[in-house]
């Protein structure tokens, strides 16, 4: 059969997508291949981050949960019992701005978002336990958030406090730090609707995630599974800083506490600046108008027009207990009001961002740490006249405290000047409270003779009222569902009309998909036990930050409280998976019109390309751009699979016995299927499916031919699609049931195989002889070669280049000559080991001549296809004298005639 009429054939008997996808769909769903007993032991959790109901699946999307489904099915046919469940991140504003868009309610238009986004998952055919399927907007889910809160209460870790707070006016809704992203030009945006954000002070309801910042930090170095990236992200936003704080008198009659890192310098300091939100600083604008416009200017300039130089002085002066000294104080917008206490006594000469406001103001530089004696740096050489110095030293111009180490010199200040050893984090308290419709009611009514009062247990969920359009909060213009009995009193109440942020949802929905119908309590704690943490988390980076911290703080509360018991890490492994980038190289976007729409591939091409093509372009955490070639060869390859396994269903026959073709081709067959597993477990996807398109290209070269074994054959395509089926699991079911196989492939055993000890080797080996037989024939001009002979290097060459590996000798000529078996050889052996001598760090592993001679007889048929020639291999006793001496070992001699 020749390669174009296999080729033709298999064009003409092409598979259906349309037909099989539906129809495996169906079959795995009757037969609940994808379901997971509530008795199972231990499984294997794998899991996506849940999506938001927008409606629409994108190409992220379709990445993401690719992923997911592609190793969920991986370990099932491993023979683990596999947890992979779905639901949806129902709750929150994108949907009440939907509603009010629409004319309709957000109920309504989340309901079918997820109707819609649910056929959606199902044509791709992912293989979720659909019967744990959780929505967050469900009373059943949403009344474990309001059983939650009140337990977080009473371990003292709900707060309720004025804070100034970020304010989407058109949104009306408070945001977190997190959902405030900043533009290019430094505007402060609502990261939904990119409206500039307000400040406002209002009362809020807190998490006190502060309480576990420690924990926090310090778990983060054992997250081995975890990417660095996320890791150092969570540092970063936790900050903690081990610091000191003392306080200033300043001449308005307050005393400002600052914190600083450096006290050791705190004689240097030569002036003093406030935020210009500072308390300080609004009471001091209160009567100069200097200070109160430059305020006023300093709140509405967008960052990049903040300068580092910018500031104004107060008239005011502080005084350093250090010296006694009085320094002037500025307000200056470098100095952040949420960072420290917002204010600082500032030491030019030791910190870069002072010395370039004290230059611009005309602020005298002062000296007061030099390096030590053992520093790179000489004492001499520095001028913080010209720059500041930064690094811990001695002190200088200090008075008796001349001569300390700066770490020396904190610890004496601390005492010395009032101060207090402390540490300060970035982090704040997580405030929850959000001023709209669509999210958890927080279950708390405040009465004017007992304040605020929780709704009792029983009482519990607090359900929404029917949705009214309005400004601002709905939830405020129910009056009916707002006015209540006081549960401690019975005295009229108000109900709490903010409803918690969604961000709480997500920090336990895990839990839930373990039991997610329990009527007693949010989650089962035995079976969480044992199931939790979960193995395998996919999601994007963009999370790091909110959710991961909050879904972590969440799990070590839930710890503390005994609703699991040792689980204090809800994510044992977790891969951020890169974007999908149009065509243009950029983000895909509505606003770019590069989108690509999910279902217009599938309808066209089938659920099963499109997840190939996605899987094959990139590792996972890799961005990749959209590539129709890509998809199209993605398509082929599935075709010819398919075609390939038709003709090895229509063709019998028997191979020849210990025919060294049908050997190479079983080892290849081995060779893939432990380099498939080995890279699905690493989660190096593309590098599997490349081991599996090659193992495909060289089975159809091998079943053209007219020797070829049909049981070889059959075997190789049985392997290719078990690895396949994770990546396009329908056309892997189509043909595993075309070959006969037993069961359906989605709960067949993985081919397990492991390399031969040898076969590296031997793939080194015959891939430098065919590189060595194609320069020869280009080199030389040999256009039409008959006869190809390979030659393997004697026994002793090979024990000669065994012992060149080993030797540590300085000269290894003299000690290769030392052994007779090789100084036997006279000038041969001479001339050998001058070259081993030249070559010594490049040495490698080879094989034995009679393994070599065998590894090459199995892959002869390569070179003979490529070459049209008889391709011979013979021993160094079978070849002519001239040609054997000129074989090494791992490079044979060759002859082309």
């Amino acid at each position: 059969m020749t390669a174009g009429t296999g080729e033709q054939r298999e064009r003409e008997r092409g598979f259906d997508h349309a037909e099989i996808e539906p129809r495996w769909q169906r079959t795995w769903d009757e037969e609940g291949v994808f379901r997971i007993p509530d008795d199972a032991e231990d499984p294997e959790y794998v899991l996506a981050m849940f999506p938001y109901t927008s409606g629409d699946l994108h190409m992220g999307h379709v990445r993401n949960y690719t992923i997911t489904d592609a190793y969920a099915r991986f370990e099932r046919m491993r023979g683990e019992e596999v947890l992979h469940p779905m639901g949806w991140d129902s709750f929150g504003l994108p949907a009440e701005n939907a509603a009010n868009e629409r004319d309709t309610n957000p109920r309504d238009w989340t309901m079918d978002c997820i109707d819609s986004m649910t056929e959606q998952f199902k044509s791709m055919g992912f293989g979720y336990d659909w019967e744990r399927e959780i929505t967050t907007c469900e009373p059943e889910y949403y009344r474990w958030n309001q059983w939650l809160f009140k337990r977080f209460r009473e371990e003292g870790l709900v707060e309720r406090q004025a804070a100034e707070l970020n304010w989407c006016p058109s949104c009306e809704t408070v945001l977190a730090d997190e959902q405030v992203e900043e533009e290019r030009d430094g505007t402060e945006i609502c990261w939904r609707c990119d409206t500039p954000i307000d400040h406002r002070e209002m009362d809020q309801w807190f998490l006190t995630i502060t309480d576990y910042a420690d924990e926090l930090l310090a778990d983060l170095d054992e997250l081995d599974g975890w990417p660095n990236n996320v890791r150092e992200m969570q540092r970063n936003w936790i900050g903690r800083q081990e610091g000191d704080s003392v306080e200033f008198e300043l001449t308005t009659g307050d005393e400002v506490e600052i914190f600083t890192t450096r006290l050791d310098t705190i004689h240097g300091a030569t002036f003093f600046s406030l935020a210009p939100g500072h308390p300080v600083a609004q009471e001091i604008a209160e009567d100069n108008d200097e200070v109160a416009e430059y305020i006023r200017e300093a709140e509405q300039a967008d960052e990049d027009e903040l300068d580092v130089t910018s500031g104004v002085f107060t008239g005011e002066y502080a005084v350093n207990p250090a010296t006694g000294e009085e320094i002037p104080v500025y307000v200056a917008d470098y100095v952040l009001t949420d960072v420290g206490t917002g204010a600082l006594y500032a030491v030019p000469a030791h910190d870069e961002r002072d010395h370039e406001f004290a230059e611009e103001h005309d602020i005298p530089i002062k000296q007061v740490v030099e390096p030590k004696p053992d520093a790179e740096v000489d004492a001499e050489d520095v001028d913080v006249q010209a720059e500041a110095y930064t690094p811990d030293g001695v002190l200088v111009n200090s008075g008796e405290y001349d001569g300390l180490t700066s770490e020396e010199a904190r610890e004496r200040f601390v005492d010395d000047f009032d101060g207090e050893h402390r540490t300060e984090y970035n982090l704040r308290d997580w405030g929850i409270s959000r001023q709209r419709y669509w999210g958890t009611p927080i279950p708390m009514v405040h009465c004017e003779e007992c304040g605020f009062v929780e709704v009792p247990d029983e009482d519990l969920p607090v359900e929404l009222p029917e949705f009214v359009q309005t400004t601002g909060n709905p939830l405020d213009a129910a009056e009916e569902w707002k006015h209540v009995e006081c549960p401690s009193c019975g005295g009229p109440a108000e109900r709490e009309t903010d409803t918690m942020d969604t961000f709480v949802d997500s920090s336990w929905y895990f839990l839930r998909f373990i039991s997610p119908d329990d009527e007693d309590a949010p989650f089962d704690t035995e079976r969480a036990n044992d199931w939790m943490p979960v193995d395998q988390y996919v999601g994007g980076i963009e999370h790091a930050v909110m959710h991961l911290l909050y879904a972590r703080f969440f799990t070590k509360v839930l710890d503390d409280i005994d609703l699991v018991d040792g689980v204090r890490e809800p994510f044992e492994n977790l891969t951020n998976q890169g974007m999908v980038l149009g065509e243009d190289g950029n983000k895909m976007s509505k606003s770019g019109d590069n989108g690509v729409s999910p279902t217009r591939i599938v309808e066209e091409y089938g659920a099963d390309t499109a997840r190939l093509f996605i899987m094959e372009a990139a590792q996972p955490e890799k961005d990749f751009a959209w590539s129709p070639e890509g998809v199209e060869s993605a398509h082929q390859f599935l075709q010819n699979l398919y075609g390939l396994a038709e003709e090895v269903v229509e063709r019998d026959g028997a191979g020849a016995d210990d025919d060294p073709v049908a050997a190479y081709v079983d080892r290849e067959i081995d060779a893939a299927a432990a380099r498939a597993t080995e890279e699905f477990e690493a989660f190096r996807f593309n590098h599997a499916l490349q081991a599996v398109r090659d193992l495909v290209s060289l089975l159809r070269r091998y079943h053209e031919r007219e020797d070829a074994d049909p049981a070889v054959v059959e075997r190789g395509v049985r392997t290719v699609v078990k690895l396949l089926g994770p990546v396009a699991p329908h056309v892997a079911e189509e043909v595993w049931e075309r070959l006969g196989g037993e069961g359906l492939l989605a709960e067949a055993e993985w081919p397990e195989a492991d390399l031969p000890e040898d076969y590296e080797v031997a793939s080194r080996l015959v891939e430098d002889t065919r590189e060595d037989v194609r320069d020869i024939v280009d080199t030389v001009g040999i256009e039409d070669p008959e006869r190809i002979t390979l030659a393997v290097a004697p026994d002793w060459k090979t024990r000669a280049h065994e012992l060149a590996r080993e030797s540590d000798a300085d000269n290894l000529i003299g000690d290769l000559m030392g052994h007779d078996e090789i100084r036997e050889q006279g000038d041969a052996a001479a001339d050998f080991a001058q070259d081993l001598q030249a070559e010594r760090e490049a040495l490698s592993d080879v094989l034995a001549p009679d393994e070599e001679k065998a590894a090459l007889e199995r892959a002869a048929w390569l070179v003979e296809e490529e070459f049209d020639a008889e391709v011979v291999v013979q021993s160094a006793d079978e070849a002519d004298d001239d040609l054997a001496g000129k074989a090494a070992p791992g490079r044979p001699a060759i002859n082309i005639e």
